[in-house]
């Protein structure tokens, strides 16, 4: 009960997102839980303004993506990507948008 209570209390401005959480319990039932970024996936799906990414990403593409956009997901995704640099963060991100069959437009900025 009062894991349900701190967590409402966190993500209070997050309603109805999908958010990761690490939870550690001890042993005298004591707890910490840290809430992460929403995954990169679902941030390309609202972005994109689709449902969900295509059965076929190398033959049917399903939306597409403009790169300040992947950029806006990479930064706030930083965190939790193991990369040192906002470019390599959106290559990721980038990789990600096409392995769901988003077609990323525009020319790359770096």
């Amino acid at each position: 009960m009062e894991f349900c209570k701190q967590f409402n209390a966190r993500t209070q401005d997050k309603q109805g997102k999908v958010l990761p959480v690490v939870i550690t319990v001890y042993a005298d039932k004591s707890f910490d839980f840290v809430v992460k970024t929403p995954p990169a996936a679902v941030q390309l799906l609202e972005a994109a303004k689709v449902k969900k990414g295509s059965g076929e990403p190398n033959r049917a593409k399903a939306g597409s993506v403009t790169w300040d956009q992947i950029r806006t997901i990479a930064e706030d995704k930083m965190a939790d990507l193991n990369a040192f640099t906002t470019e390599s963060a959106m290559s990721m991100v980038a990789g990600t948008a096409r392995s769901m069959g988003l077609k990323v437009a525009g020319k790359r900025p770096f």
